[in-house]
């Protein structure tokens, strides 16, 4: 599976060369998170402007994949989400689950105010 990869000091933004949200893609998108990750970036945006399908069994993987960012102190934003994607993410509420952005710049706010918000939690610890 191949992405363009762009990273910035805070965040990295994946963007998938492929039209379809599958298994591949959802296995091959964790996968990429995990790699970066190890290399000291975690806070994703994901930018979806290429995908115009995504079949029923991944709007379940992107829901895991966002919960077990949340859990490890990481960011995962979805932008860039075609009209099909993003009616099949609202047909069983995946959408109410997941960061969704309508553009790459009101991504980059999320994750920054996510950022933030992590910083000064962790000083109240």
């Amino acid at each position: 599976m191949e992405f363009k990869i762009d990273t910035k000091e805070a965040f990295t933004l994946i963007t998938p060369l492929t039209n379809l949200i599958d298994a591949n893609l959802t296995d091959a998108l964790q996968d990429k998170c995990e790699e970066l990750g190890q290399s000291g970036s975690n806070n994703y945006i994901v930018i979806l402007d290429n995908c115009t399908d995504i079949d029923n069994t991944s709007p379940a993987a992107l829901v895991a994949m966002h919960e077990v960012m949340y859990s490890n102190d990481s960011s995962l934003v979805f932008t860039g989400l075609q009209k099909g994607v993003l009616n099949k993410l609202k047909e069983d509420e995946s959408d109410l689950l997941l960061n969704i952005a309508p553009s790459v710049q009101e991504a980059i706010d999320i994750v920054s105010m996510e950022i933030l918000e992590r910083d000064l939690f962790g000083e109240e610890e």
